[in-house]
């Protein structure tokens, strides 16, 4: 009990630390020409927001639907990648899983991820990802009716919400070998990655540093 306790107010804290980021999107959005129904639309079915950010960056920078569409699919493409380490823990089912694939991004996957047993990480998966899901389409429509007052999101520290949570997300698996493997990694590919490559290229190349944290993982289980 006292392990369900825990990812409970892990996914509570994150949700309510993504909704402040939903409430900065919600601006963004309302700056960017947006109407409320457009802004919860994404918020509701594209429901990550590294994507609704990049794409209401484009609108807002006067890009084309089909610019923004890219950049949003583009950011999005990394979530294909947590497919196989939520699956397992999942119940079958074609349904359950189709549901649940809305909710696979980087907050749920980071908070499963981290449990022991796979009951831990599926109920904390489907915690984590409704609690989010609350919270971020409040914070959106919260952000589009404050439009008008919060026309500049950093002078309220708005801004850093979202980096804030991502170091958040990745605690947990930085404190473990594999994790310091793949974070150094990832982090180096990032760097490098930055002046050579396009907006949003960066993260995807980085995901390339889960390769010597899973044979790191491997190379553990198998002294153990």
């Amino acid at each position: 009990m006292k392990k369900f306790n825990t990812y409970q107010k892990n996914g509570f804290t994150l949700a309510a630390a993504c909704g402040l980021i939903g409430i900065t999107y919600g601006v963004f959005a309302d700056t960017a020409g947006l109407s409320l129904l457009q802004a919860s639309a994404l918020s509701i079915f594209t429901f990550t927001g590294a994507s609704q950010f990049a794409a209401v960056s484009v609108i807002d920078g006067g890009g084309n639907p089909a610019a923004a569409v890219g950049s949003a699919l583009l950011l999005s493409a990394r979530n294909a990648l947590y497919g196989p380490v939520i699956t397992k823990s999942l119940n079958n089912g074609k349904l359950n899983k189709a549901v649940a694939a809305h909710f696979v991004i980087d907050e749920t996957i980071a908070i499963a991820s981290a449990q022991e047993s796979s009951k831990d990480s599926r109920d904390s998966f489907w915690f984590t990802g409704i609690s989010l899901f609350v919270f971020w389409n409040i914070g959106t429509i919260l952000g589009v009716l404050l439009g008008g007052i919060l026309e500049d999101p950093g002078s309220w520290g708005l801004d850093a919400a979202f980096p804030a949570a991502f170091v958040a997300l990745i605690i947990p698996h930085v404190l473990t070998r594999e994790g310091k493997i793949t974070a150094i990694v990832a982090g180096a590919i990032t760097l490098v990655c930055i002046p050579l490559t396009p907006v949003g290229m960066p993260i995807l190349l980085a995901s390339v540093a889960i390769v010597p944290g899973l044979l790191a993982h491997r190379k553990k289980k198998r002294a153990s």
